[in-house]
């Protein structure tokens, strides 16, 4: 009896000076854990949608970067081995249509392609462009639609103190209505009406390559290319 008495007394010794042995989990200790929970599960919803979102900016940056070019056919077509329509000099690519059309078709056809109808801007290029289209007509970026003898580039070129190469005699505004050059079958420069239907030539600047003049040899700079 004595030790029941003094197992007794203990147990109410240490009930009375440490309550918190006893007690139980409490109704608040199961909300703060279901709390807890529902903050974690938001936290890796939450995390998900911008790790989402995240990868999705970056796959359509990646895509709007221009891939590396590599292997023998950027080399021999540096505007692209898809399209044998565009072809190189001078830092610039050069689209020839396959197809004839009116002039502001054929602007409209060039934008569509990120580029703009042709502006001749030097001897050498006009040497280019004439041994490349000779024999047939090509549209060109000149037009003076907004006043006649006005002559302006589509790039906003300055016409009266840039290269010209007018075939004798032109431009003549021919029965008040040639307002769009093109160049002729010997590559010169001829006025006609704008709904003329002839070849265009688009033109855009090559990435990473830089003009003739500025590397001191005819041969475009593949290192810098190949960065694009």
């Amino acid at each position: 009896m004595e030790e029941e008495k003094m197992q007794d007394d203990f147990w109410t010794y240490k009930e009375r000076n440490f309550p918190h042995f006893t007690q139980r989990p409490t109704f608040h200790i199961y909300v703060l854990l279901t709390i807890s929970s529902l903050l974690t599960a938001v936290f890796f919803i939450v995390a998900l949608s911008k790790a989402t979102v995240l990868s999705s900016e970056l796959s359509e940056l990646d895509a709007e970067i221009p891939k590396p070019k590599s292997g023998h056919d950027f080399y021999l077509f540096p505007c692209g081995p898809d399209t044998r329509q565009w072809e190189y000099f001078n830092g610039k690519c050069y689209y020839f249509s396959l197809e004839k059309t009116s002039w502001m078709r054929a602007k409209d056809q060039c934008n569509y392609r990120n580029s703009k109808l042709v502006v001749v801007d030097s001897m050498a290029e006009q040497n280019f462009l004439q041994t490349r289209t000779r024999n047939d007509r090509y549209w060109m970026g000149l037009n003076d639609r907004d006043m006649e003898g006005q002559w302006q580039w589509i790039d906003g070129s300055n016409y009266n103190e840039g290269f010209m190469y007018w075939k004798p005699g032109e431009p003549n505004n021919d029965q008040s209505n040639e307002h769009c050059a093109h160049l002729w079958s010997s590559g010169e420069w001829n006025d006609v009406y704008c709904t003329y239907l002839c070849y265009y030539v688009c033109e855009k600047p090559l990435l990473g390559a830089r003009p003739a003049h500025e590397r001191g040899t005819f041969s475009l700079n593949f290192t810098d290319a190949q960065r694009y």
